[in-house]
């Protein structure tokens, strides 16, 4: 990627980190750091092997869909440089209203240079896919467990259905996207909306070859290798449920009874809630709303949804400057 683009990623990053920092409370941080103490610096390295998790499902990718030509090579690119990238496009992601707007196109740009613009391409839209499947999986199995393990009220009842039903028919939107393709469709959508259908009509008219090749390797990646599609949701969802760990931790400092299934219940109706609210900037306040819903939905107290809360959004923080940092240490690409 050349340098001015580095720098445009690296200092819009920085900006919107720099106001969301100012949003945060220092000193109520600094008190919930000291009180979880150990458990906290925890939080920080679980995050850097669900990261690792990420990147091996995208890495996987990589190394399945065809060139421009078809054909299959081994990826030209090493882990760990994938890793850096996958850490910097999601604290992009993070600092980004609406997601995915900043963290994507990185990828693109970064990736483009080792294996060419449209297997690039090809490999974050599947990646994205993936990532983004495998979170209604997650909440769609979050509906039995509930039903399990909790006490059913009439609340309950009306909205873990519709969670459910919501689930299932994103589930199969998608697996209709894996086998047919979705970059077509994607920008036939796009091409409806008033903002960008003047873009988007005259970019399908000219790309309409290099969409449908797009799309035909989205769909051998389901069709012609099942294996490695099982393997890359599988690992996808293994990370969403890894993810509660950071949860269990912070309550561990103030309910040592807490248990895994309550923290898997928090995460899961949390990020359900955060996502509805993707176009806010590190989804200031959803975030927040969802830990205080999800923690009194299950009979905790809300000082325990205000604490996971606080102590979730500075361990944001500190990823999304780390990502923003190894921006500045990525080579430049002649």
């Amino acid at each position: 990627m050349k340098k001015k683009y580095q720098n445009g990623f690296f200092l819009f990053g920085l900006l919107v980190l720099i106001i969301m920092a100012s949003q945060l409370d220092f000193r109520q941080a600094w008190d919930g750091i000291r009180h979880a103490g150990y458990w906290f610096v925890g939080v920080l390295v679980l995050w850097a092997f669900l990261y690792i998790i990420n990147t091996a499902s995208w890495y996987l990718i990589i190394n399945t869909i065809g060139d421009e030509h078809g054909v299959c090579r081994k990826c030209k690119v090493g882990f760990w440089w994938l890793y850096k990238i996958s850490v910097s496009a999601f604290a992009l992601n993070y600092a980004t209203p609406g997601g995915l707007m900043g963290g994507e196109p990185y990828r693109i740009m970064s990736l483009s240079p080792k294996i060419g613009g449209q297997r690039a391409s090809s490999s974050v839209i599947l990646y994205v896919m993936t990532h983004i499947y495998s979170h209604f999986w997650f909440w769609f199995l979050s509906v039995p467990l509930y039903v399990l393990t909790q006490k059913m009220t009439p609340l309950s009842y009306i909205l873990l259905p519709l969670i459910a039903g919501i689930a299932l028919l994103a589930i199969w939107f998608f697996l209709r996207g894996y086998k047919r393709g979705i970059a077509m469709t994607g920008m036939k959508l796009l091409s409806h909306f008033p903002m960008v259908k003047k873009w988007a009509q005259p970019y399908i008219e000219n790309n309409r070859e290099k969409l449908a090749e797009v799309d035909q390797q989205i769909a051998a990646l389901h069709n012609l290798n099942p294996h490695t599609f099982k393997m890359a949701v599988f690992l996808e969802l293994l990370c969403r449920v890894a993810s509660t760990f950071e949860i269990y931790f912070i309550l561990l400092v103030i309910m040592p009874e807490v248990t895994i299934p309550q923290c898997i219940l928090i995460y899961s109706f949390t990020t359900l809630f955060a996502n509805m609210l993707f176009f806010m900037p590190l989804q200031l306040g959803g975030r927040e709303g969802g830990f205080l819903m999800s923690t009194e939905g299950l009979s905790m107290t809300a000082n325990a949804g205000i604490f996971v809360a606080l102590l979730v959004r500075v361990r944001e923080l500190v990823w999304t400057a780390i990502g923003l940092l190894l921006i500045k240490f990525d080579k430049k690409e002649k």
